[in-house]
């Protein structure tokens, strides 16, 4: 069996003949030396006079052929001569001796019979096995065309054809086509070898750009920048893309749906600061920068584009499925495959799975997409696809810095009205698959309509979040139920819901928040989807607290869902149970007459099931025990005609009120988190170890609890594990939390508490005074474990 060489041993042994060990020849013509010409001599030369080997075209043709033969795999199909016969090509086309149109089209349509020749060597449906495993074969041919410089030679090919078009006629255009599908499957294929060169290629941004506004190139060219954007090391500006807004003005809903999905990556922010880094290591990357990040300047470039909010929110309402909706599941059942068509990237041009009658049509996707003889699924399956990128975008735009700004025009152009009729019909119908994927489970995010209805729930929850506009996703029906019931609980009616605006609120009798509680009841325990549902309720509570909002919510029973559903089931998932906690904690802090809900609807054996829930998770638990403590000392100071109850009635209130409970919660709570892995997540955990110590001071017992958790440390043979670890927190809450780039109005508006409070308490904690036992220093002094050089400047 012939020895296999790698792509560079086939260059180097081929610059030799195997047999006599002496130079390839071969001649060039008119030469005066006589002497034999191989590529190891152009190599001496280009060493000698500077001047040598600079493409592929000017290496012999023999050498290419040996090299293909030497490679030994049968289906490379010679990819060295054809990269040189396409060099070859772009020489002729592109030359400046004169040539008739004539022939300049010959040569353009022998470039594109070469190129769709590499596009079937490189299709992304020919390299993965029923397992999604590469074969190897189709990865040495995209590293054989990459090696030999075929990647350039098409991005020249492009680039040429902006500044010196070659022709008027369509072969022009095609020849576009297959230069940006060969572009786009070798990223593919080798990804991040070809996609990190592409992206540091601005000339050849700009040129996609601009290619995006014909619309036989649009699909090609947005695939193309999305590979490429995907992976850049920084952020791509919008300013400098020529006439952008004339640009997206161009773009028919369609195109701008798809556009969406490059909006996606040049307005999420890409520096570190994301949910797997540690607060310490985002607080670092925060102060690190300086000026404006680049993802908020494009989101305001965006915001003033004329009518581009206007645009995707009609987007993101647009019925699915058209009159078809209502037989999604049959629309879904016409496509088993549907999966791995998503997988092959070929979601963002469905066009490219349809049979060979319809190929003609491909060229120009967007001329009659609708009258193409497509399954309804694929059509479907797009919409699907394009409206998740469209909903993300609105979230991304949401939660920027311009919220206020985008939240006025969204509501004004009725994106939750819109929202609140897809809902039914389309958003939370059952699963459109009959059946999960081998490869895939049923909850799947790869899953399109998954992917919708949880990206949905996001936007929901991004555009309740301490926001008066919360109160349009409510119908006009609930808004007066609310006003009814401020009226008989006596507590003034709230402005945002006095003032608002009831032309654009939901219509019909149920508004969106009615019906993700209804949908939270009805799904299963495990299910991915109750994460996203208890957040979305979660954040339309957030903020100052309402018992109205609560009473609201209480009225439809969702209290009694989540208990019974916690105490009766074994959750396994930590995200589901921490969703769940939060929403309990939300729904019941500072309103008794969930606390009296909570008695009636748990039995002695199942408050026991709830509390060890509570005991064995405290990290998902812990802002349901903060919502115990916030409750307990409101009665106590405001609302003492529930004291009784409280001290009497209501076991959870009980069992928080005895000082051995909250002084064993606040040691475990400062032991399961250290600086080092503090993350949005636990951070949580140091704010309630922080709310028992306030109120600990408050009821003159700080030093009771701080020598309690002394004696702890003395009986574990451990002086400071406790109070050395608590005091480096406190020290780190003070440089995240008193940071001038921090709002803490949250945190504020969440315990009722005013921030002044929250950094004299700390301040108190972290002071050097060693004679008062109502600071840290008191007791690890005594154990000589004191720091003095930690200290905060928070200058």
């Amino acid at each position: 069996m012939a020895k296999v060489f790698g792509p560079a041993e086939a260059i180097k042994s081929v610059v030799r003949d195997p047999k006599s060990n002496k130079p390839c020849p071969s001649t060039k013509k008119g030469s005066r030396s006589k002497q034999p010409v191989n590529i190891l001599c152009k190599v001496y030369d280009a060493q000698r006079t500077g001047k040598g080997v600079n493409c592929i075209s000017m290496i012999p043709k023999e050498i290419l052929n040996d090299c293909d033969r030497r490679i030994g795999i049968e289906v490379s199909e010679d990819i060295a001569t054809t990269v040189h016969d396409l060099a070859n090509v772009v020489e002729n086309v592109f030359s400046k001796n004169s040539r008739s149109q004539s022939q300049r089209n010959t040569e353009i349509r022998k470039g594109i019979h070469v190129l769709k020749d590499i596009v079937d060597l490189l299709n992304v449906e020919g390299f993965q096995d029923a397992l999604g495993c590469f074969k190897e074969n189709k990865v040495v041919n995209a590293e054989m065309f990459d090696l030999f410089g075929g990647v350039q030679i098409v991005v020249d090919i492009l680039l040429r054809m902006q500044s010196n078009p070659v022709s008027k006629r369509a072969k022009e255009a095609d020849w576009r086509h297959v230069c940006l599908d060969t572009l786009h499957h070798m990223c593919l294929t080798l990804h991040i070898e070809i996609a990190i060169p592409l992206s540091k290629q601005d000339d050849l941004i700009f040129y996609l750009f601009s290619l995006m506004a014909e619309k036989t190139c649009f699909l090609r060219a947005a695939t193309l920048l999305e590979d490429v954007l995907g992976v850049r090391k920084t952020m791509f500006k919008l300013e400098k893309i020529p006439n952008l807004h004339k640009l997206v003005e161009s773009f028919d809903e369609e195109q701008m749906a798809n556009f969406c999905r490059v909006l996606s990556i040049a307005m999420s922010d890409l520096d570190p600061g994301d949910d797997g880094n540690t607060l310490q290591e985002q607080d670092q990357a925060i102060r690190r920068k300086t000026g404006v990040p680049v993802s908020e300047t494009n989101q305001g470039i965006l915001i003033e584009l004329p009518h581009f909010i206007k645009k995707i929110v009609r987007i993101a309402v647009k019925e699915i499925g058209g009159s078809v909706a209502p037989t999604l599941p049959e629309v879904f059942s016409e496509l088993e495959g549907w999966v791995t068509w998503l997988d092959s990237s070929l979601a963002f041009d469905p066009l490219m799975d349809v049979d060979s009658e319809t190929e003609g049509a491909m060229m120009d996707p967007f001329m009659d997409f609708q009258s193409l003889a497509l399954p309804q699924s694929i059509k479907t399956m797009h919409e699907l696809v394009y409206k998740v990128e469209v909903l993300y975008v609105l979230c991304l735009l949401l939660s920027g810095k311009q919220r206020n700004r985008v939240h006025g025009e969204v509501s004004t152009h009725k994106l939750m009205p819109g929202l609140n009729r897809l809902f039914d019909r389309v958003i939370w119908r059952c699963n459109l698959r009959p059946y999960p994927h081998a490869r895939h489970s049923e909850n799947c995010e790869c899953s399109p309509e998954v992917a919708l209805k949880i990206q949905f729930l996001r936007l929901i929850h991004t555009y309740c979040d301490h926001h008066h506009n919360k109160y349009l996703i409510m119908t006009r029906s609930e808004i007066h139920e609310i006003t009814k019931l401020s009226c008989s609980i006596g507590v003034p009616v709230a402005d945002e819901v006095k003032n608002i605006n009831k032309s654009l609120l939901c219509t019909g009798k149920k508004g969106l928040l009615t019906k993700v509680i209804e949908a939270m009841k009805r799904a299963s325990t495990e299910s991915n989807f109750r994460f996203w549902l208890g957040r979305a309720v979660e954040s339309f509570l957030r903020g100052k607290t309402s018992v109205v909002d609560q009473t609201f919510i209480l009225r439809k029973k969702l209290l009694e869902h989540l208990v019974r559903h916690m105490i009766d089931n074994d959750i396994k998932s930590k995200e589901i149970l921490q969703s769940s906690f939060d929403l309990l904690a939300e729904l019941m802090k500072f309103n008794h007459k969930a606390f009296e809900r909570f008695e009636r609807c748990t039995s002695d054996d199942g408050l026991t099931r709830f509390m060890s829930m509570v005991n064995n998770n405290l990290v998902d638990s812990n802002m349901f025990i903060r919502c115990l403590l916030l409750t307990l000392e409101k009665i106590e100071r405001e609302d003492v005609q529930y004291l009784e109850f409280a001290l009497t009635k209501s076991r959870l209130l009980m069992h928080i009120h005895d000082r051995k409970t909250r002084v064993g919660f606040l040691q475990r709570l400062i032991n399961i988190i250290h600086v080092e892995i503090l993350t949005q997540e636990n951070v949580s955990c140091l704010n309630t170890t922080i709310i028992l110590l306030m109120f600990a001071h408050r009821s003159g017992e700080l030093a009771t609890y701080l020598g309690m958790l002394r004696e702890e440390e003395q009986n574990n043979c451990r002086p400071g594990f406790i109070l050395h670890n608590f005091r480096q927190l406190l020290f780190f809450w003070q440089e995240h939390y008193l940071h001038k780039d921090k709002d803490c109005s949250a945190l504020e508006k969440s315990s009722n508490i005013s921030f002044s409070v929250w950094k004299e308490m700390v301040s108190s904690l972290t002071s050097n005074d060693t004679t008062s036992p109502n600071t840290l220093a008191y007791y690890l002094k005594k154990d000589n474990l004191l720091d003095d050089d930690l200290t905060i400047d928070m200058e």
